[in-house]
């Protein structure tokens, strides 16, 4: 297997992490730190025209951690770094034991809502921070910009065509993934169709064109090549050219018992072109022949397209939805919620960082929901509290082995579509959608206060 390959694989990822982690492990290490903690992972505020995100990440995280090991080379080369010879033994042995509970993958969440919950030995807590932000950070970003384009094509087909200028091999794949649980009908990247059974697209590109004389020739090449799944690129020199072309061609493959799929706009004013494309093709009797759009679009271009009368019948988008271009991460964090006293109890733990508060205590999200199903509002309690809405966090892995059935890739599509289904359509307005409400239970609210009066003492 490619070198590369066999380094993104999760047990040899152990150190695809901040070095300040380890320095803060090593630091435990020394001062006999083992106790138990607890860290929340969540979001802390929403990115610009977003009123949701759709959660995605979930089972590379689970992999990671159960499988998590330090190498020998790995261990060299901390060796180096001047790390000491009892705590490269404690990482030899290095297993995650933890529990932890999470939002399932395809669930809308909003701020401040812990999305996963480790319990697990400080250590083994915090030494596994990086892999979980990085992974769930990418994921859920993708996966909401995906889920916005996707809205915006108001049913129409959706392509993920954004592999080229993703960052990287890692993204590239999880852009693919997390495409698809948002609602495209799949991808461009070859190796995503291969590694999750996700369903893939490709058409031309203009150097195939170009590369013949004549226009005509390429489409029959190709069309000789893929009789009967040939769309056409025909904005290389002139579209509506191009579509003739594509309808002589069109009509040849119709005298051999086969049919055109498609024909692409890759360029220019996609609403006029498409428009007169259409009226070419019907005037032809090619009502079966699709047109497909892409160039530079997003859910804004999108939504303006439709609104205006374009005639297209299924979008490829790249690069603005593969990288999230309008907005490429989110503010995702995690933080320390409680830690075991010497009493061995736990104790809840808060920050007072002005900005960069954080809620204490092992909690549960409860969803609420109208009378149709809509959903109405989220509360963040205490994990112990009763509440009388729908629990969202679930237990996925207990003394470090995942208990949770992984759903597969179109389980997780189907659960965010439901997800999504259930958003009332205000929330999804790609600006000015107003806000999700999220409150505090009642006891949170009194947990908040009275540690914030015991921290901001003097003699803390």
């Amino acid at each position: 297997m490619n070198s590369f390959l066999v380094f993104l694989k999760e047990e040899n990822m152990s150190l695809f992490t901040d070095f300040y982690e380890l320095t803060m492990c090593a630091s435990y290490f020394d001062n006999k730190k083992f106790e138990p903690a607890t860290f929340d992972l969540f979001i802390r505020r929403l990115p610009a025209n977003r009123s949701y995100l759709l959660f995605a990440g979930l089972e590379q995280v689970l992999l990671f951690l159960k499988s998590v090991k330090f190498t020998v080379e790995h261990l060299s080369y901390l060796k180096k770094q001047d790390f000491d010879q009892p705590f490269l033994d404690y990482l030899r042995n290095f297993k995650f034991t933890g529990d932890v509970w999470a939002v399932p993958e395809g669930t809308l969440v909003f701020p401040c809502e812990p999305l996963i919950r480790v319990t697990a030995p400080i250590i083994e807590a915090q030494l596994v921070e990086t892999f979980l932000l990085n992974t769930v950070n990418l994921q859920t970003t993708i996966a909401t910009k995906a889920s916005r384009v996707v809205n915006a094509a108001k049913g129409k087909a959706v392509v993920e065509f954004g592999l080229r200028r993703e960052h990287g091999i890692d993204a590239g794949m999880k852009v693919a993934r997390c495409s698809y649980i948002a609602g495209c009908q799949g991808t461009s990247n070859v190796l995503a169709g291969l590694s999750y059974d996700i369903p893939i697209f490709g058409t031309m590109a203009h150097s195939f064109v170009m590369s013949y004389e004549k226009e005509i020739d390429a489409f029959r090449a190709f069309a000789k090549t893929f009789p009967n799944k040939s769309t056409l690129l025909i904005d290389t020199y002139d579209d509506i050219a191009g579509a003739e072309k594509a309808a002589t061609v069109s009509k040849e493959l119709e005298r051999k018992g086969c049919r055109l799929g498609g024909v692409r706009l890759d360029s220019g004013d996609l609403m006029k072109i498409s428009k007169k494309v259409r009226k070419l093709l019907d005037e032809k009797g090619l009502y079966y022949i699709k047109i497909f759009a892409s160039g530079d679009l997003d859910e804004f271009k999108i939504a303006e397209l439709l609104k205006e009368g374009a005639r297209i019948d299924a979008f490829g988008v790249g690069t603005k939805m593969g990288t999230s271009a309008d907005k490429p991460y989110v503010d995702i964090i995690y933080k320390l919620c409680e830690t075991m006293r010497e009493s061995g109890n736990f104790s809840p733990i808060m920050k007072l960082s002005e900005g960069k508060i954080t809620l204490p205590g092992r909690k549960q999200v409860y969803r609420f929901k109208y009378k149709d199903g809509n959903f109405a509002k989220d509360i963040i309690a205490l994990a112990d509290e009763k509440v009388k809405g729908k629990p969202l966090l679930v237990k996925v892995m207990e003394k470090g082995e995942i208990i949770y059935d992984l759903p597969s890739l179109d389980e997780i599509r189907a659960t965010a579509a439901e997800s999504l289904s259930k958003l009332p359509e205000r929330y999804k307005q790609l600006t000015g959608a107003p806000t999700y409400p999220v409150e505090l239970s009642q006891d949170l609210e009194i947990l908040i206060r009275k540690l914030k009066k015991k921290l901001t003492k003097k003699d803390f």
